[in-house]
């Protein structure tokens, strides 16, 4: 991601990563809409680096794809300030939506932990009970 951004600035406002998916809300610079560029080009950097072991299917092989990632990504403008709390309290409670942690803090790769080294969360959050927003929010 750090060196896609580089060429292609964008700030993450949050993100977590679980071992089959991710979830990130980005800020790009004004008049730039291109996440499709940095998805795909931070999907083929991460790619080059492993080795070719993977399953492909025929489609992907004809495509000279490989089997590590989904073709499609969804994306969403978040509408307002509702909005982007509701997006950031989602990813932060995905691993432990997911059963991997019981506390949103115990998963590593989560910007839940710079959230709470600013002071915006503190580390219960994300726990037993969660906010009114994850509970009531589906899938993005």
């Amino acid at each position: 991601m750090k060196k896609v951004q580089q060429k292609h600035p964008f700030f993450i406002d949050a993100i977590v990563i679980l071992p089959d998916h991710c979830h990130a809300i980005w800020t790009l610079p004004p008049e730039d809409n291109d996440y499709a560029t940095r998805w795909m080009l931070i999907k083929s950097n991460f790619s080059r680096g492993l080795p070719k072991e993977e399953r492909i299917n025929a489609s992907r092989l004809k495509k000279r794809e490989r089997g590590i990632w989904q073709r499609r990504y969804w994306e969403h403008l978040i509408r307002d300030d509702n909005d982007f709390a509701r997006h950031i309290d989602y990813i932060h409670f995905n691993p432990v939506k997911h059963g991997y942690v019981e506390r949103a803090v115990d998963w590593q790769y989560s910007s839940i932990h710079r959230f709470i080294s600013a002071g915006v969360l503190n580390e219960d959050w994300g726990g037993d009970v969660c906010c009114e927003a994850v509970d009531s929010f589906g899938e993005i």
